[in-house]
């Protein structure tokens, strides 16, 4: 990508609001960010961020020996993100783009993932999983019924997205770009085999709030930005509604809780010395620390008996 500053279009080809972008201007609102303090994240330059991140995804393709990589996108900003550092990365020609919506729901995000797809000029499919699902769902045990069960059958429905990111990735020698952020990672926020399953995760080392600043560096359109992050699985829900605060909180209780290990109180106190209009309370802190605990098997290997014999 020498040839040009960002891998997107300098002129805006993937504006999505001029394509039928679904962010509506309350979404719009409920996403804007607020700045977050320096001292309760790591300082890091985007650029720096930029470069770094580029050379690991060239350089894990390469020390695997593959062809390039497929990344699962859901016109959403991580998968964004991570599409196009991809292409700056191996070239648009040896980075394969999946669309893979489910749902009603997923279908406005859909249009705009193919429009972000189209924009960074790499080869991708739109495979709709509602007929898969269906039929899955069909023929499981009566006992695992997935009606009206919506962590049960959004979970199927990731890992049945994993399973055809796979498949492309066997089929044309690639590797599988994981799209979870730091934030996710920590909280366990993801589907173990699911979208929790990759070769290779590039901005797994970024909180949210630092994958929201690598994307202004990249020129990410702007509707992206703006939209409210979501796993979008049910109308109107949101990120922030399941972990009980936006990411501008989540994220500096994470660091300084899990990174800093610093106890509840000691966070609750270090995050409103720096900043008195972030709401956040001990039980709130607590509450995300013990998920984080709790969700550890998710990013572990499985287990396995001690080797070792006498």
């Amino acid at each position: 990508m020498a040839d040009r500053e960002s891998a997107f279009d300098p002129d805006g080809a993937a504006d999505g609001r001029s394509r039928g972008a679904s962010a509506s201007g309350g979404d719009r609102d409920a996403a804007r960010a607020r700045p977050v303090p320096p001292s309760l994240l790591p300082d890091r330059d985007p650029a720096v961020e930029r470069g770094r991140v580029r050379s690991f995804v060239a350089d894990r393709v390469d020390a695997a020996g593959a062809d390039g990589a497929v990344v699962n996108m859901s016109g959403g900003l991580d998968s964004t993100v991570t599409a196009a550092l991809a292409v700056e990365a191996l070239g648009a020609d040896r980075v394969y783009g999946l669309i893979l919506p489910c749902n009603k729901v997923g279908a406005p995000h859909a249009r705009d993932a193919e429009a972000l797809a189209e924009a960074l000029g790499i080869d991708h499919d739109t495979v709709h999983l509602q007929p898969l699902f269906a039929q899955f769902g069909a023929v499981v045990p009566d006992r695992f019924d997935l009606h009206d069960e919506p962590v049960r059958s959004g979970n199927a429905v990731a890992r049945l997205r994993m399973a055809v990111a796979y498949l492309a990735a066997n089929a044309t020698d690639r590797l599988v770009c994981g799209t979870a952020n730091r934030s996710e990672l920590l909280l366990g926020y993801l589907t173990k085999h699911g979208d929790g399953g990759a070769d290779l995760f590039p901005l797994g080392h970024l909180y949210k709030t630092g994958v929201r600043a690598l994307a202004t560096e990249l020129d990410v359109p702007e509707f992206v930005v703006e939209k409210a992050p979501s796993a979008g699985f049910l109308p109107g829900q949101r990120d922030a509604d399941d972990l009980g605060a936006p990411y501008e909180v989540v994220d500096p209780v994470l660091h300084l809780g899990v990174d800093r290990g610093l106890d509840p109180e000691s966070v609750v106190e270090q995050i409103g010395g720096a900043d008195a209009d972030l709401d956040v309370d001990r039980e709130l802190v607590a509450e995300l620390l013990g998920r984080h605990r709790a969700t550890a098997h998710k990013r572990l290997p499985p287990p396995t008996p001690d080797a070792d014999v006498e």
